[in-house]
C-alpha cells in the first residue's frame, strides 16, 4: 500500500463493468468535500501510456507475451510520471485499472500464468499498491451488453475468455480481502457509489 500523504483508489473489473461512471462519482465527491484529486487510467495517462494504448487495444494483433510487457511498461512510467508524485503531493489518484487488469487480463485471459504475470507487475510498479481497489463484478453476457456494438481488441474476445478474466479478479479479492471492495457491477450506480464511500471512509481512519 501507498505509505505517501495521499491516498490511491483504483478502480478494476471486466469491460462494461462501469468503472468510468463510478471513477466519476468519486472524483467529484472528493472534490466537494475539498480533496485535491488525480484521476488516471491504464493503459493511458501519458503521452507515452496513450501510444501504448493506441497499440495494444486498437491496433493490429500483438502476441499475449508482447501484450502482457506493453502494459507493464505503461504501469512502470504511470508510476513514476504520474501516481507517485500525486501521492507525494497529498492527492487522492483514483485510477481506473492497474496491475490487477494485467493479471486478470493477460495472466488468466490469455493464460500466461497468474504468479509470472503478478510478479512482472508488481516489479513495474516497484511494489506500489492501492489503498483500496474497488472490483466491480461483472458477467461476460452483461458487460458486453453493456458495451454495444463497439470493441477494442480485448473486448472483442469470447466470452469464455472474459469469463476467466472475471475469475481472474475475483482470485486476486479473495487473496487479500482486506485490500478489495467486491460489488456487483448490476446494481444502481448510485448505490455502488455509496458503498464505495463507505469503505474509503474505512481506509481513511483518522487520516485527514
Amino acid at each position: 500500500m501507498s505509505t505517501a500523504p495521499g491516498v490511491f483508489v483504483c478502480f478494476e473489473g471486466g469491460d462494461g463493468a462501469g468503472k468510468s461512471t463510478q471513477v466519476r462519482l468519486l472524483a467529484e465527491a472528493l472534490e466537494r468535500a475539498g480533496r485535491e484529486v488525480l484521476v488516471t487510467r491504464q493503459p493511458g495517462g501519458t503521452p507515452l501510456g496513450a501510444r501504448i494504448r493506441e497499440l495494444v487495444l486498437h491496433g493490429d494483433h500483438v502476441s499475449p507475451r508482447a501484450e502482457a510487457l506493453l502494459f507493464a511498461a505503461d504501469k512502470a512510467h504511470h508510476v513514476d510520471e504520474l501516481i507517485r508524485p500525486g501521492l507525494a503531493q497529498g492527492r487522492v489518484v483514483i485510477t481506473d485499472r492497474y496491475t490487477d487488469s494485467s493479471i486478470a487480463y493477460q495472466g488468466a485471459g490469455r493464460d500466461l500464468g497468474a504468479d509470472e504475470i503478478r510478479q512482472l507487475q508488481h516489479w513495474a510498479v516497484g511494489g506500489l499498491f492501492p489503498d483500496l481497489t474497488v472490483l466491480l463484478d461483472v458477467r461476460p453476457d452483461v458487460g458486453r451488453s453493456r458495451r454495444g456494438d463497439v470493441h477494442d481488441r480485448l473486448e472483442s474476445e469470447a466470452d469464455e475468455f472474459h469469463a476467466a478474466v472475471r475469475q481472474g479478479f475475483l482470485d486476486l479479492a479473495a487473496r487479500e480481502p482486506e485490500r478489495y471492495l467486491v460489488l456487483d457491477a448490476g446494481g444502481a450506480p448510485d448505490e455502488i457509489h455509496a458503498r464505495v464511500l463507505a469503505r474509503l471512509d474505512v481506509v481513511l481512519g483518522g487520516r485527514p
